[in-house]
């Protein structure tokens, strides 16, 4: 399936207009190779994300990826969805045992002990940080100074797995109490949410969230 929306989520309620590329002159970073994958190279992937919410989405995937593989966890995705309050860290942040003993044998999801346990204590920490800095959004973009980092990857082995941002990031959070956010784990993070752009240069999303960035830039 080779298909994708002309309409590009941006913030979660602002979009602009994109032009479909043709079957024929699509290319894609090599790592979207099947329908679930590439939906979510096309539409999501390296969009700039300023959401809160949806910031902590993919904080708590992120972690949960941890030695899976990324497919494995676009399939449990809606699953997550489901069993997590869709992700609302309030929510979250209040599980107890009963709930936790629920999540650990609900097979849509990683039934992973430690990984439920750190969403629960990662909700908390979220929403510590949301009060200290107004939003999660806030915090997490100093990272990278407030705008995307542009790269121009042209094979996908120059990619790296860290980076001193990854770094500086993991270190913090780690000291703010989250869990499952080491260096790989938060590259990994920022790639999904936009703060790098490290599409292919020949990947057709590439100038397309490059473009994302530019707008975001001229509104700040």
């Amino acid at each position: 399936m080779i298909w994708r929306r002309t309409q590009l989520q941006y913030t979660g309620n602002e979009t602009m207009t994109s032009e479909k590329p043709s079957a024929t002159s699509i290319r894609r970073c090599h790592w979207a190779g099947n329908d679930l994958s590439i939906r979510y190279h096309d539409e999501e992937w390296g969009t700039p994300l300023h959401d809160d919410q949806r910031l902590f989405e993919f904080l708590i995937l992120e972690g949960a990826q941890a030695g899976l593989s990324w497919d494995t966890i676009l399939k449990k995705r809606e699953n997550y969805r489901a069993s997590f309050d869709n992700f609302d860290p309030l929510a979250v942040s209040l599980y107890g045992k009963k709930k936790v003993r629920e999540l650990l044998v609900n097979p849509g999801i990683v039934r992973n002990r430690l990984k439920v346990e750190s969403a629960i204590k990662n909700a908390a920490a979220f929403l510590k940080v949301q009060k200290e800095f107004g939003s999660f959004d806030s915090y997490i973009w100093q990272f990278v100074g407030g705008r995307p980092r542009q790269n121009i990857w042209s094979a996908s082995q120059h990619v790296p797995a860290f980076t001193p941002q990854s770094d500086a990031m993991s270190k913090d959070l780690k000291r703010r109490g989250f869990n499952f956010v080491g260096s790989t784990i938060c590259y990994a993070f920022m790639q999904a949410v936009g703060m790098v752009n490290d599409h292919m240069v020949d990947c057709f999303r590439h100038g397309e969230v490059k473009q994302l960035a530019n707008r975001r830039g001229s509104d700040i």
